[in-house]
Formats: structure tokens, C-alpha cells, sequence
């Protein structure tokens, strides 16, 4: 392995400016690195914060049903590993399932423990949890939103020996070209790549589709897409080296038969016409939202590629204010380099979209449209 694993203290703390990098010593996590949407929607609010689509198909539900009767035996990953390999190009060794993306930031940390990581922010937080945890020293490299909040690859130190950056990023929905990954490439560093939402792109291969590029690990999710985030579906692609210490390094039957149904079922070829259609409507839906909230007039709306969309205001509060009318937001204030200005709003449908903007002309400029 090309990695230094020797762990070394030290975490980060928010860098104060967009493209610049900052480091701290202090051991402790902040809670609020740990916020998800999940735990933002209070009862009887309209979810606009969980970024998960409702509900897997009806053939996958009755997949999955019908492979209860087999839950006495042990899990075996072999023809669902070999199935999203292939879904990629790859050979089995270069993919290890995963019990959803979360349990990747995990392993990647316990398992490669990086002396210098950088993070690039703003992002999900989990992979700068786990960094944390295991001591390594953590920096952030914030993305500017007056690039579109494309990362300059030049931010990222060049002695970090490992780099984790999302694709399309969570919270801004940008997608960085495959050249700014091949940037951060370099002998000795780990490139992670947060895929989660790239079922949501026309292209879905990814990252996870590209072995020319050296060090490069695709961390994938099918629960976003296909409303399995109960279930925890996902995999890991990357050099053979790396996918075999990642799975040495893990706990024994992690991912359950139920959960390798699904990866079988949703990375075979036969899934694939589903998964454009499902996207192109998401899509459609998210153009439409994203017209709407400009017309606000008085919002910064940037445009995406997932199911989801950040928006900012001029006022601190924003989420609170929609909170008012009965609409949870997911606050972007946890997000490194994002304050409470700022929400993510989740893609729904046109009906919720139609009471998100009317509630948005009240809250920001008083009165309807």
C-alpha cells in the first residue's frame, strides 16, 4: 500500500475563507458534525430534508420478500460483488460491498489511518468524523461558491496523503469534472470520492467507472435513488491493493443477504432503464424547483446535479423562518463553511414545491409572489 497509515493528532477546524486550508490540534469531534437530515423534521412537518427518494419499486420489494425464507444462511457476497463490478468494468477484487457509504468512512479511516487528510468542505461530514477519530490530522479546503463551488484542485495541500471530496457534493449539488479528480492524483495519496448521489447523473458510471486513475476509491450508495436508506446498501471501488486491506480490515458478514439482493438486483444491467427514468424525473422536478426559487428574487440558488438543492438568503434564519410554515428544511449550518443562511432543500413533488415558494415570498419578501 502506497499509504502511510501511522496515525498522528491533531483535527481541523473551519477554514475562514473559500479555497483556503485550516488545521487545529484539538481532539474532539463537534456534535454537530454528526447532524443529519434524518433528525431535522419534527412531527407533522413536511420533509424537505432527508435527500432520499420514497420508496424502492415494487420488484425490488417483492425481490427482497421473497428472499427472506433464505436468512438462515450466511451472507454471501460473491455474485452481488461480481454484479456491481461489472457494472463499472471491473474485476470482483477491485470492489467490496459496503453496509452503506457510512461504514466506507469508517473502514477507510480504521484502516488506512492517514497522517494528513484533507477534506474538502463544504460536504457530508462522516468521512471527517471518522478521520478524527483515529487521530489523523485533519484539514479542511473550502469550495468557493463564487466558482459555482468547483474545487480548485491547487487548495489541496500537497502533502496530504489523503483527500476526500464528493461527487455530486453534498450539500451543493456540484459536480467536479473528472480532470480536478485526476489533479489530485499523486504517487503515496488515497483519492476518496463520495459517490452517493451519482445514481441521480445521466452518466452513473462515475468515478467508479474510471481505473486509469491512480489511487482513485469511489465510495458508491443505492439507497438515495431507490429509498432503501433502511437497508444500507452500498460499495467501495478502487485499486485490487487497497480493496483487499479494506477488507481485511472489516467486521465478518457486515452486509446482510437482504442487502445483497438489492446490490444485485439494482447494479445488473436490467435495472439500468429504471434508474434513468427515476433520475430524468427528479431531474425534471428539480429544474422546475430550482426556476421557482429563483423567482423568489431575493435567494441565492445554485444549480445541482442530485435531489437536492442549496439555497442561501440574505438573513440568518432561513430555516427557522420556513420551520414557521411547516416546512423542515435541512440546515446547512452544520456543513463546514455554510452558516444558517443557508438550507438544503430536498426534491419533492410539484405540490410541495408550489407551498415551499409561496411560504418563501412571505418569509422573504413579505407577501405572495
Amino acid at each position: 500500500m502506497p499509504l502511510n497509515w501511522a496515525p498522528a493528532g491533531g483535527v481541523a477546524g473551519s477554514a475562514p475563507s473559500a479555497g483556503s486550508v485550516t488545521a487545529t490540534s484539538s481532539p474532539a469531534v463537534d456534535p454537530l458534525l454528526r447532524e443529519h437530515g434524518d433528525t431535522q423534521v419534527p412531527p407533522g412537518a413536511v420533509d424537505l430534508a432527508v435527500n432520499v427518494q420514497p420508496g424502492p419499486p415494487t420488484w425490488l420489494a417483492e425481490r427482497l420478500a421473497a428472499a427472506v425464507p433464505d436468512l438462515a444462511g450466511y451472507p454471501d457476497d460473491r455474485a452481488a460483488r461480481a454484479a456491481a463490478a461489472a457494472r463499472h468494468g471491473r474485476p470482483a477484487e477491485e470492489c467490496l460491498l459496503v453496509d452503506g457509504a457510512a461504514e466506507a468512512f469508517w473502514l477507510l479511516a480504521h484502516v488506512l489511518r492517514p497522517r494528513l487528510a484533507a477534506c474538502v468542505h463544504p460536504s457530508f461530514t462522516e468521512p471527517e468524523v471518522a478521520l478524527r477519530t483515529v487521530g489523523s490530522t485533519v484539514v479542511r479546503v473550502r469550495r468557493d461558491p463564487a466558482r459555482d463551488w468547483r474545487l480548485d484542485p491547487s487548495a489541496v495541500p500537497a502533502a496530504a496523503d489523503l483527500v476526500v471530496l464528493g461527487r455530486p457534493d453534498n450539500p451543493t449539488g456540484v459536480v467536479d469534472p473528472v480532470e480536478t479528480v485526476a489533479a489530485l492524483t499523486r504517487p503515496g495519496r488515497i483519492v476518496v470520492v463520495d459517490e452517493a448521489f451519482a445514481e441521480f447523473l445521466d452518466d452513473a458510471g462515475g468515478v467508479a467507472g474510471h481505473r486509469d486513475l491512480p489511487g482513485v476509491v469511489a465510495v458508491r450508495s443505492l439507497t438515495k435513488l431507490w429509498g432503501l436508506a433502511g437497508l444500507r446498501v452500498g460499495y467501495v471501488t478502487g485499486p485490487s491493493d487497497v480493496i483487499r486491506t479494506l477488507g481485511h480490515g472489516r467486521q465478518p458478514w457486515s452486509v446482510n443477504r437482504l442487502a445483497l439482493t438489492a446490490i444485485e438486483a439494482l447494479t445488473a444491467p436490467a435495472a439500468e432503464d429504471e434508474r434513468r427514468g427515476r433520475a430524468a424525473a427528479v431531474a425534471e422536478l428539480r429544474t422546475e424547483l430550482i426556476a421557482g426559487l429563483r423567482a423568489v428574487g431575493s435567494l441565492e440558488v445554485w444549480d445541482a446535479h442530485a435531489n437536492f438543492v442549496l439555497v442561501r438568503s440574505g438573513r440568518p434564519g432561513l430555516r427557522d423562518r420556513l420551520l414557521a410554515h411547516g416546512l423542515a428544511a435541512r440546515r446547512a449550518d452544520t456543513f463546514p463553511g455554510l452558516d444558517d443562511r443557508a438550507v438544503r432543500i430536498a426534491v419533492r413533488d410539484r405540490a410541495t414545491h408550489q407551498r415551499l415558494i409561496a411560504a418563501l415570498h412571505i418569509t422573504e419578501n413579505g407577501g405572495p409572489a
